[in-house]
């Protein structure tokens, strides 16, 4: 594999990663990592999640599992954008769900019920662009490139275009928007890359949850840490914290 092959390779293995975000908290490294301007890559990926659920106490519902699958489809462009490195994408989730778990009536009679859905996932469209330390470099040029210190920035949109029935108490979509905005600090030190990210998940309120009532979500903050050693031929080893 010659050099602009395997850099390819190396950077849509990043988008993947930030691809893989779309329904779970995740660790990212080299998110803010500079690509060549003018590329495209198709995303095909697969997650599985496996665990119990959490309700509010108010919810008559006791040991809840879930067991989800999600296959997404995306699509990735790398472009300049007032001289600087960008990214555009956009991820398309099918998933299928299978939910078990104990529904509590007034008296504290329990009855077992199960929940299976397949369909459309609420879709993810993001925007990110390093506007320090990253300048727009084409595929032929970017073997000149060395990586100092990049600050970015990445916006991200999850409409609320999944598969929901109101009478149902967990669905595949979520029936509200989530807006996401995050910044991002890179800085290499030879070998060692040095990351710090934070950004904030932001929903309006689901209007029709179970049984007509509405869902208030308070936003989400998160931090990321990484710190990754780059060995020969581009190939990387990440320690991350979250």
């Amino acid at each position: 594999m010659n050099r602009s092959n395997y850099l390819i390779a190396v950077i849509a293995l990043a988008l993947i990663n930030t691809a893989s975000n779309t329904h779970a908290q995740s660790l990212e490294p080299r998110a803010y990592a500079n690509a060549p301007i003018g590329l495209n890559f198709l995303l095909v990926g697969y997650q599985n999640s496996t665990g119990g659920l959490v309700f509010d106490p108010a919810v008559p519902v006791e040991d809840a599992e879930t067991d989800i699958d999600i296959g997404f489809l995306g699509f990735v462009h790398t472009m300049d954008v007032a001289g600087n490195s960008s990214k555009i994408g956009a991820i398309l989730p099918y998933s299928s769900l299978a939910a078990t778990g104990f529904a509590v009536d007034p008296d504290g009679n329990r009855e077992f019920r199960t929940r299976d859905q397949q369909g459309l996932a609420d879709p993810l469209f993001f925007f990110s662009m390093n506007f320090y330390g990253a300048p727009a470099t084409a595929l032929k040029d970017f073997k000149n490139y060395k990586q100092d210190i990049i600050v970015g920035f990445t916006f991200t949109v999850v409409p609320p275009l999944g598969v929901y029935d109101s009478s149902k108490l967990i669905n595949i979509g979520t029936n509200r928007w989530t807006i996401k905005p995050g910044i991002g600090v890179s800085k290499a030190v030879g070998k060692w890359t040095l990351e710090a990210s934070a950004d904030v998940a932001l929903y309006t309120d689901n209007n029709d949850f179970f049984n007509g009532q509405t869902r208030e979500q308070d936003p989400i903050y998160s931090t990321q840490l990484h710190v990754t050693y780059t060995f020969p031929r581009n190939i990387w080893l990440a320690v991350s914290a979250t």
